[in-house]
C-alpha cells in the first residue's frame, strides 16, 4: 500500500509524495493517483497520471478538477455522495492538454483527520477505453450503484431440504415459500456465513464483527422481513448454477429501493457456494465516518460503563411472538407452561452480540469471544428465569428486574440484580440490553444485618424476660404446688391400711399433667430467651397472643388490670416467626402494664384484640386507659434507644418495628379519643395483594 505524505514546494501549493526515503513510490505505480483538497483542487498527481491525462504534473497542480473535465462528469459532481460514504466509483470523462477527450475508472476515497475534518480526496484511476453514450450509461449506473452489503453463504448443508423442495414442485405442488416458514428457518439455519463485507456487517451485524459472524447462520443476522426472499434465492441459484436472480427486497433500515442479487459462485470455489448483494440508494444523511464515530463512542460508552452489560439480537424470538399473536395467543406465560420446548428453542436461537469488559470480569471468562454465543448460559443457574423473561418481552413491558443467581465460566454461584431493556419502535429491534450486577456484597451485609437484628431483638427479650420475673415464678410455682401437694396427699393414701388404688391412680394423673405444664412453661421460656435464626412458618395470630399473654397474665392480674380479649374467628394463617411474634405481643402489653401503673388510674383496663383489615392483612390491636403518648413524641416513638421512662432503655418499640417490618408487615401507635394508647400491627396473608406487592414481586 503506498502510503503518501504531505509536503509544501517551493511555490507554496502543497503536494504529497511518496514517504519512503528517497523514492517517489507514487511515481512507479501504474495507477494514475490525483489528490485533490475539498474544494476540487489538485493538490498532487503522479506519472501515471501525465500519460493517462496527456497533461504534465506541474501544470495539473493548482488547477481545479473541472478544468480538465467534460460532458459533466468530470469526477467533483458526486461530491455530497463521495462525502457521505467515504469512498465513490464511477466513470469519468476528463480533457486532455491537447483537448482529446479521455474516459477513466475511478475510484475515489475520503481521508480524514482525528477529529473527523477532510483532509484531502484521493483518486485511483485507469484508461476505460473507448466508450459510446450507451455503454457509458450501463457502466456508470453499476459502478454508481451503492453497493450496501455482501455475503458469500455455503448452502451446501441445505441440498436435502432443497431436494425435497424441487422433488414437491416435480409432482406439480404450488409452493409459495411465505406460506412455509418452517422451510424458510430450516434453509437459512443451515446456510452458514463464509464472508461478509464491512457494510453487511454494520448494517447488519446486530453489533457483532466479521469474527462473530463467520460461521454462524445467515438467518441470525438477516433481516425478518426478507427470510423467504433470500430464501428463493438460495433455492433457484443453487438448483440452476449458471442463474443469476435479481429481486427487489423489503428492508426497513438505511437503503432506498434496495435490490438483491444472488448467483451461484463459480470454481474454484466448492458447489453450494452462493454471493449475494444489496443494491440500493442511502436514506442516511450521515456520513460513513460520522457512522462509524458514532458506533465508537457507542461501543467505547458500553465497554468502560462500570456494570456488566450484555447487548442481545432478539429479533428471531420477536418473529415467533409475532406468529403467536397472529394465531390468537394472548396469554403468553399459560402458553409458555404448556409448550416449554419453546423456551428451550429460544435459549439458542436468541444470541449475545456483544459485551463489555465488566461481563467478562463478572463471568470470569478469558475473553468476549467466550460470552458472543446463544444466551442459554445466562440462565443456567436461574429456572424460570428464562421463562419470565419472554413474558414481558412477549407483553411489550420497557424493563424486567429480578434478583437472581448465574453460573460463572469456573462454576461458581453470583448473586446478582438481572435487569433486561426491551427496545421498542423506533429504536433497532435487534438490541436487547442486559445489565447484570453483582450484589453478593450487599446481600452479605444484608444477612450480617439480620443477625444484628436477631442479636438485638435476643437482647430485648432477655430484658423483658426479666421485668416479667415474677409472672415467669408465679406460672411455674403453680403446677409446681400441685404436683407437691398431690404427690403429699397420694403418700398419705398409700400410708393407709385400706389402699384406694384409685384414688392414687386419679392424684398420680394429676402429678403427671401438672409437670407437662410445667415443661411447657419452661420450654416456652427457653425459646423466648434462646438464640435462633428467624423461622418464618404458617400460625394462627390468635393462638400467637393466647400463648403470649400466658406470661403477662398473672403481671397483669397483680396489678389488678382488666384484661379482655376479642378473637376474631376465621382469620386466615400469616407467615412469621413464633417466638418474635410473641416478643412483640409481649413488649406491647409491658408498656401498656407500666403506663397504666405509672398513671394511678383507679379503673384500670386492657383490650386485646385481632381482626383482618380491608386489604385483606391480618392485626393485632392493644388498647390501654393509661395516659396516652405525648403529642411531641408521636413520630419519635419507635426509634431506637428513645424511651420516656426514666429507667428505659429505649430498645422495646424499636425491636418490635424491626420485627413487624422484617415481616413484611406495619406497626404504628396512636392516643384514644377518649384517653390512652392504641397500638396496632398488621401482617400481610401470603397470596394476597398488599400495596408494595408489586415491587416485592418484581425483585423476587
Amino acid at each position: 500500500m503506498i502510503n503518501l505524505a504531505r509536503q509544501v514546494s517551493q511555490g507554496g501549493q502543497p503536494k504529497l509524495v511518496a514517504s519512503a526515503p528517497g523514492t517517489e513510490l507514487a511515481d512507479l505505480v501504474s495507477e494514475s493517483i490525483i489528490v485533490s483538497n475539498l474544494h476540487g483542487v489538485i493538490q498532487y498527481c503522479n506519472a501515471a497520471s501525465e500519460v493517462l491525462y496527456g497533461w504534465p504534473s506541474m501544470a495539473m497542480v493548482g488547477r481545479h478538477m473541472a478544468e480538465i473535465g467534460s460532458r459533466g462528469h468530470s469526477g467533483i459532481d458526486h461530491i455530497d455522495i463521495l462525502l457521505r460514504e467515504g469512498r465513490w466509483e464511477g466513470i469519468v470523462f476528463r480533457r486532455s492538454l491537447t483537448g482529446v477527450e479521455v474516459a477513466a475508472a475511478v475510484r475515489q476515497v475520503v481521508r480524514r483527520d482525528a477529529t473527523g475534518a477532510v483532509l484531502d480526496i484521493v483518486e485511483f484511476g485507469r484508461n476505460a477505453g473507448p466508450l459510446t453514450e450507451a455503454a457509458y450509461l450501463r457502466m456508470d449506473a453499476e459502478l454508481q450503484g451503492s453497493l450496501a452489503a455482501a455475503w458469500e453463504l455455503d448452502a451446501s448443508p441445505a441440498r436435502p431440504l432443497l431436494d425435497a423442495i424441487a422433488e414437491d414442485r416435480r409432482r406439480g405442488a404450488a409452493i409459495d415459500l411465505d406460506q412455509h416458514p418452517d422451510w424458510v428457518n430450516g434453509l437459512l439455519t443451515v446456510t452458514r456465513i463464509l464472508a461478509v463485507n464491512d457494510r453487511a456487517v454494520r448494517m447488519f451485524g446486530a453489533h457483532a464483527g466479521h469474527e462473530q459472524m463467520i460461521g454462524q447462520p445467515v438467518g441470525t443476522f438477516w433481516p425478518a422481513e426478507s427470510r423467504s426472499i433470500l430464501a428463493g434465492l438460495i433455492e433457484n441459484v443453487v438448483t440452476d448454477r449458471a442463474r443469476l436472480e435479481t429481486r427487489r427486497m423489503v428492508l426497513s433500515g438505511a437503503i432506498r429501493n434496495p435490490i438483491i442479487r444472488a448467483w451461484h459462485s463459480a470454481a474454484p470455489k466448492p458447489p453450494g457456494t452462493v454471493l449475494v448483494t444489496i443494491n440500493g440508494g442511502i436514506d442516511d444523511d450521515r456520513t460513513s465516518w460520522e457512522l462509524q464515530a458514532s458506533e465508537d463512542r457507542y461501543r467505547k460508552l458500553i465497554q468502560y460503563l462500570p456494570t456488566a452489560l450484555w447487548q442481545v439480537d432478539s429479533r428471531r424470538a420477536g418473529e415467533v411472538f409475532d406468529d403467536l399473536k397472529a394465531k390468537g395467543v394472548r396469554d403468553i406465560a399459560s402458553y409458555l407452561a404448556t409448550n416449554p420446548d419453546l423456551v428451550e428453542h429460544a435459549k439458542d436461537i436468541v444470541r449475545v452480540t456483544d459485551v463489555n469488559h465488566d461481563a467478562v470480569s463478572l463471568f470470569r471468562a478469558h475473553n468476549p469471544a467466550d460470552l458472543i454465543k446463544p444466551v442459554r448460559y445466562l440462565f443456567a443457574a436461574a429456572p424460570g428465569l428464562a421463562e419470565r423473561v419472554m413474558v414481558a418481552h412477549f407483553e411489550g413491558r420497557r424493563n424486567l428486574i429480578e434478583e437472581t443467581r448465574i453460573r460463572a465460566c469456573d462454576g461458581s454461584l453470583i448473586d446478582v440484580l438481572f435487569t433486561v431493556t426491551y427496545p421498542v419502535p423506533p429504536e433497532q429491534l435487534d438490541n436487547t440490553l442486559i445489565a447484570i450486577q453483582d450484589i453478593s456484597e450487599r446481600l452479605n451485609a444484608e444477612r450480617q444485618l439480620r443477625k444484628l437484628q436477631a442479636d438485638f431483638a435476643h437482647a430485648g427479650r432477655i430484658a423483658t424476660l426479666g421485668e416479667l420475673a415474677t409472672s415467669i415464678a408465679h406460672e411455674i410455682n403453680q403446677p409446681l404446688a400441685a404436683i407437691v401437694t398431690n404427690g403429699e396427699t397420694s403418700l398419705r393414701w398409700l400410708a393407709r391400711a385400706d389402699q384406694n388404688i384409685e384414688k392414687v391412680t386419679q392424684l398420680t394423673s394429676r402429678i403427671v399433667t401438672n409437670a407437662r405444664r410445667a415443661s411447657e412453661i419452661i420450654s416456652r421460656i427457653r425459646g423466648m430467651a434462646a438464640k435462633h435464626e428467624p423461622e418464618k412458618r404458617l400460625m394462627d395470630i390468635n393462638e400467637v397472643a393466647r400463648e403470649a399473654l400466658l406470661f403477662i397474665r398473672h403481671d397483669i392480674d397483680s396489678r389488678s388490670i382488666a384484661l379482655s380479649t376479642t378473637f376474631a374467628s376465621g382469620l386466615p394463617q400469616v407467615l412469621g416467626d413464633r417466638i418474635q411474634l410473641q416478643q412483640v405481643i409481649i413488649n406491647l402489653l409491658v408498656n401498656s402494664v407500666q403506663a397504666i401503673v405509672q398513671s394511678g388510674q383507679p379503673i384500670r383496663r386492657i383490650d386485646v384484640q385481632t381482626s383482618i383489615d380491608e386489604d385483606g392483612s391480618v392485626g393485632l390491636s392493644i388498647f390501654d386507659n393509661g395516659p396516652g403518648i405525648a403529642d411531641a413524641n408521636l413520630t419519635r416513638i419507635f426509634d431506637s434507644f428513645f424511651s420516656t421512662k426514666d429507667a428505659g432503655i429505649g430498645i422495646g418499640l424499636a425491636i418490635c418495628h424491626s420485627i413487624i417490618s422484617a415481616h413484611g408487615g406495619s406497626i404504628w401507635g396512636a392516643n384514644r379519643s377518649n384517653g390512652g394508647a392504641h397500638f396496632r400491627f398488621t401482617l400481610p396473608v401470603p397470596g394476597t395483594a398488599g400495596p408494595d406487592s408489586s415491587v416485592v414481586d418484581l425483585i423476587r
